[in-house]
């Protein structure tokens, strides 16, 4: 009788086919599955952009009250730096002034950061020499800073093609951290740390009357 009222299931003819085809269905659905997890976008913090060729590092004890500045100069004569921060392909994505300015602003309230670092970007290709130049703007210890300066080649994968040390220990003081060259296809032919000073750059600019912008620094006409 209970039956009647559909309580017990009823018995329905086994077809392998149709079970073979559900379950090719449920692998097909999973195997689509991982494959959107494996195409979703990543978190894109702490990402390089991908759009760079290079990135130029530089970087000072944290929490250090001197102010450096980093200077980069393309094969052409453009350099980027903290009063021109976008020349050619190069860009300083940020002037950090040491104890003047590195700080965030949470409710209203100044929260210092320890970090010291500038980054340059180099967002395309000119073949020729590079030159990465490490300034002391401005010395309040009066001792020795060391100065760490990184340069990464991103494409087509990452690779370290420097990354050493140098000193610097007065204000005004400068020093050539690394000179690299680049072939036609973007590709490291030289590195080296031959003394070039950049600010010396400007200064015989400015008193030759050179196609060079006195207060940038940046060639207004190309050679």
């Amino acid at each position: 009788m209970m039956d009647d009222f559909g309580l017990y299931p009823r018995e329905e003819p086994f077809d392998p086919f149709s079970v073979m085809l559900f379950k090719a269905l449920q692998v097909v659905a999973f195997l689509f599955f991982l494959a959107l997890l494996a195409i979703s976008p990543d978190a894109k913090e702490g990402k390089i952009d991908s759009k760079a060729e290079f990135i130029i590092t530089m970087d000072w004890p944290d929490s250090h009250p001197d102010d450096l500045d980093l200077f980069v100069q393309d094969p052409i004569g453009n350099i980027a730096w903290y009063r021109h921060r976008e020349a050619g392909f190069l860009t300083l994505d940020r002037d950090d002034r040491g104890g003047a300015n590195d700080f965030i602003v949470v409710n209203g309230k100044k929260i210092a950061s320890p970090i010291r670092e500038e980054i340059v970007t180099v967002r395309g290709i000119v073949a020729g020499e590079y030159t990465v130049n490490v300034s002391h703007f401005q010395a309040t210890t009066g001792q020795p800073v060391p100065v760490t300066v990184k340069v990464q080649k991103l494409n087509p994968t990452a690779q370290v093609i420097f990354d050493d040390k140098v000193i610097v220990d007065h204000t005004g003081d400068e020093k050539t951290a690394v000179r690299f060259r680049l072939d036609a296809e973007g590709r490291v032919i030289d590195v080296q740390r031959r003394p070039k000073s950049l600010l010396e750059t400007f200064r015989n600019a400015w008193r030759n009357g050179a196609d060079i912008d006195p207060k940038t620094g940046v060639r207004t006409r190309q050679p």
